[in-house]
């Protein structure tokens, strides 16, 4: 995902690691591992050094990653992780998951995080339910909440007055994402005829994910 992949920390192999994908092969499993993002890595390693119950929305493009820095934060604390995807978060899962928060977290954790994917897609019914459990009248013990879209427009004032906006953006990464790219590339593959990693970066308007599949397709013709 864009601005989302670990630098590999040395070459490993000399052919493609068949059938693991580029994309989760050199996905960060913490938060210093991401490539950009300075503001996101920086807030988030402080909340995961000081944890406390808060919302948070975690705003930009699609493969800026926001899913995996929450996924990141989470291992960090450590929290106990509650993913809701894509269009299911409706009354139903919203009120089961926040009764699972009201205990204690597992062993080991400190804190619940509840993740939201694309909570602009929720229900109108699932919004207003997260009102209450958002500030003092309703709130959550232990819990953190983090949300993810690409867009407000769906947010009601009242919600967005609740969370505390992260962007996620790609602007600035070309260089750090045209090195990752030469890394993957010394890492994976076998040939001396490199591509041109930069070009490939600039085609994918600087989206990581975009950009590692691409290099995956040039590796496979290559070895």
């Amino acid at each position: 995902m864009s601005t989302l992949f670990a630098m590999p920390s040395a070459p490993s192999q000399s052919t493609f690691d068949y059938p693991i994908a580029l994309t989760e092969k050199y996905r960060p499993r913490s938060i210093a591992e991401f490539v950009g993002l300075d503001k996101p890595k920086t807030l988030c390693a402080k909340l995961a050094a000081k944890p406390y119950a808060s919302a948070w929305l975690f705003l930009g493009p699609s493969g800026t990653g926001k899913t995996t820095m929450a996924q990141a934060l989470a291992e960090s604390m450590p929290a106990e992780l509650h993913h809701i995807g894509s269009q299911e978060c409706n009354l139903e899962t919203l009120t089961r998951t926040v009764a699972t928060c009201q205990y204690v977290p597992m062993s080991g954790c400190k804190m619940h995080l509840v993740l939201i994917d694309e909570a602009d897609q929720m229900s109108a019914a699932a919004q207003l339910y997260l009102l209450s459990k958002l500030d003092s009248t309703g709130s959550v013990p232990n819990t953190i909440f983090i949300f993810t879209c690409n867009s407000i427009d769906r947010f009601e004032p009242r919600f967005m007055s609740r969370v505390r906006s992260v962007e996620f953006s790609s602007y600035g990464i070309a260089k750090d994402a045209t090195a990752l790219l030469e890394c993957v590339w010394e890492a994976e593959s076998a040939s001396s005829e490199r591509p041109n990693f930069a070009r490939i970066v600039k085609e994918s308007n600087n989206n990581v994910r975009e950009s590692l599949m691409k290099l995956e397709t040039e590796i496979m013709l290559a070895n």
